[in-house]
């Protein structure tokens, strides 16, 4: 016959002890994985925000929001196939906001910046005719070659693929513009091929040539017009 074991009851106090320290401790490692891997992500995020990584972008994401909104607002012809290609910009731009750790979807607007062109300004700008060029000088961006223009607009960049360039509310397509970083000297001479919600919004070919490492935001920028 076998026999039966009885605990006492000071053993089973003790074992009941010990199980609950076992599962005190996982949790406990649990929680302090749970806290690191938090602290990492809050560090990471301020460090974004003090280089201006999640400023850039916002900017950056509200420069193509504002865009699409005036396209919305006065369509033409070419209206839809803008929007769709500044809407894949915007989904490129969070996508970087969550890499970065800043806040998918936040966006601000160069308040230093007017209003995107009409749709008539924007097709006269496109064909390069005396209605684009009134365009421009209607929206203040009209200078001789070589003048400083758009004073006190931050520089950030479109999202945009392709070769060094730049889109312009101010400029009609194939004006030569010299943007400089103030704040590292480096130059980059683009032509504008598009149009935007800012003065001078660079694509990332352009923007790569100027930018400090780490920064979406130019906010020491001299802009010229050099043709």
């Amino acid at each position: 016959m076998s026999r039966r074991r009885t605990l006492g009851t000071k053993k089973k106090i003790a074992l009941l002890v010990g199980a609950a320290t076992v599962a005190g401790g996982g949790a406990f490692v649990m929680a302090n994985a749970s806290n690191a891997a938090q602290t990492t992500q809050d560090a990471r995020t301020k460090a974004a925000q003090d280089s201006g990584v999640c400023q850039g972008l916002a900017t950056a994401l509200g420069n193509n929001q504002r865009f699409i909104e005036g396209q919305r607002a006065n369509p033409d012809a070419q209206s839809q196939a803008r929007i769709e290609n500044r809407e894949a910009v915007v989904a490129e731009i969070e996508r970087k906001q969550a890499a970065s750790g800043c806040a998918v979807g936040e966006s601000a607007q160069d308040s230093q910046t007017p209003q995107p062109p009409q749709a008539g300004q924007e097709a006269g700008q496109d064909t390069g005719d005396q209605t684009g060029d009134q365009a421009g000088g209607q929206a203040g961006g009209a200078g001789q070659a070589g003048e400083q223009v758009c004073a006190g607009s931050t520089v950030t960049l479109s999202g945009e693929g392709g070769a060094p360039a730049a889109s312009s509310n101010q400029f009609p397509v194939g004006t030569k513009l010299r943007v400089t970083n103030l704040d590292n000297g480096k130059s980059t001479t683009v032509e504008v091929n598009s149009v935007s919600g800012s003065c001078a919004l660079l694509n990332n070919a352009a923007f790569e040539q100027v930018r400090e490492e780490g920064k979406f935001l130019i906010r020491r920028a001299l802009i010229e017009k050099v043709g």
